[in-house]
């Protein structure tokens, strides 16, 4: 039996399956160029869709889909929502109650809503192009989710300047009732978990959906290398984890969201 993957790849000994996947594992998930002689549909080459590889298209698209959901659910706003509007609004309300106000106090959790409501069903739309076939898991490149943080810990940080002032955003640095002996070790400490907050949710996002992908290319793989009666078995075993990881994406958008809200407030409002 012959596995073709493109005019370049026919392996017909199985000492190199093992070596075809990982390749295909690398190209998919790490963004290694791949051939562009080999098919991205059944036994034939689109073009076209080798730019669905690249997190740079799949950002744009993303904030369009996002857009285009949330302007079809304002146009369809009735006295008394309905179908997409009622989705739309219990999705805000629940953003608004249960993470923004529910952590940084009502005055700046009204403030922030909108944000909270952006970053959520911006991740959430990223993680979900990220399964559809052939398109890039935006969200898998450290790049994607560093830009994520780094502009929570800006926002944080700033927000914490203008609404407290730089004396108060100074004073969450040092634990009240400290000895003064013990602040040169505590201060550091302070700031460095600040730093520490924003890179784990930086790593935690990173590395749930990119391992993610490499298992479910991993187990597809072993159709290559054990030929197709493996596929009895792993066919039921990638539709169960594709399900998952859709679970994964709405839970990995959800998580990051509050503990942006959760790390924001601790900045906010350090009495509490």
């Amino acid at each position: 039996m012959a596995f073709r993957f493109g005019a370049k790849h026919q392996v017909d000994d199985p000492s190199k399956r093992q070596e075809l996947v990982q390749e295909f594992i690398n190209s998919h998930v790490l963004r290694h160029a791949s051939d562009h002689h080999s098919p991205n549909l059944p036994f034939l080459h689109v073009p076209l869709l080798d730019w669905l590889r690249y997190d740079w298209v799949i950002l744009p698209l993303a904030v369009v889909l996002m857009v285009t959901v949330a302007t079809i659910a304002a146009r369809r706003h009735k006295p008394v929502p309905t179908g997409l509007s009622n989705a739309f609004e219990a999705y805000v309300v629940f953003i608004r109650d249960q993470i923004s106000v529910a952590n940084l106090g009502h005055e700046e959790g009204l403030l922030f809503t909108s944000y909270f409501c952006t970053l959520f069903f911006f991740i959430f739309s990223l993680n979900i192009f990220g399964l559809v076939p052939l398109c890039s898991t935006a969200t898998g490149n450290i790049n994607v989710t560093c830009a994520l943080a780094l502009i929570f810990f800006v926002l944080a940080v700033g927000t914490t300047i203008w609404r407290r002032g730089l004396i108060r955003f100074l004073k969450t640095f040092v634990p009240p009732g400290t000895p003064w002996l013990l602040l040169p070790l505590l201060v550091p400490i302070e700031v460095i978990s600040l730093v520490v907050r924003s890179a784990a949710l930086m790593i935690r996002l990173f590395a749930n959906m990119l391992a993610g992908h490499i298992l479910i290319l991993t187990i597809v793989g072993l159709v290559l290398i054990f030929s197709w009666y493996a596929l009895i078995l792993v066919l039921p075993l990638v539709v169960a984890l594709f399900l998952f990881e859709l679970f994964i994406a709405i839970l990995q958008a959800y998580i990051f969201t509050l503990l942006s809200a959760v790390f924001m407030g601790l900045l906010l409002n350090p009495e509490h």
